[in-house]
């Protein structure tokens, strides 16, 4: 019986607290237990982005007992695709992993503040995510 590979994935941003959280948390809801998700921080901060929480809850997702961890280089070496989020946070590249930088949309810089803000941040992101399920799902 041939064993099915799941595809790991690794989300990283510089905090862990808002962005690769929200990109992990959306993958994890869309995909279930055909991909495995991770996400991690450069430079984890100490809690979750509460209206980030707050934003995925509005799809009725919750990111569980999730909080920011620090990059492990294990980590790394075990994915199969890392994407990092935001120009922040910087990962050295590993030769057989596929790497993906996302610059995210980010709406403070026309204005737009608080939770609106968090459901254009997470519309980005939900669409980059759909787009990456397709590509690992093929």
């Amino acid at each position: 019986m041939t064993e099915i590979h799941r595809p790991n994935v690794l989300f990283v941003c510089q905090k862990n607290g808002g962005k690769s959280q929200m990109a992990a948390a959306l993958l994890r809801a869309a995909a279930g237990d055909t991909i495995t998700v991770y996400s991690a921080g450069t430079k984890p901060g100490a809690a979750l982005n509460a209206q980030s929480v707050d934003a995925l809850a509005e799809l009725g997702i919750d990111v569980g007992d999730e909080y920011p961890k620090a990059i492990t280089a294990e980590m790394v070496s075990a994915a199969d695709v890392v994407v990092v989020l935001g120009s922040e946070a910087q990962v050295d590249e590993v030769p057989g992993t596929a790497f993906e930088t996302w610059i995210t949309d980010e709406p403070s810089e026309r204005g737009i503040e608080g939770m609106e803000r968090m459901r254009q941040v997470r519309d980005d992101i939900r669409a980059r995510v759909d787009g990456l399920r397709a590509r690992l799902e093929k």
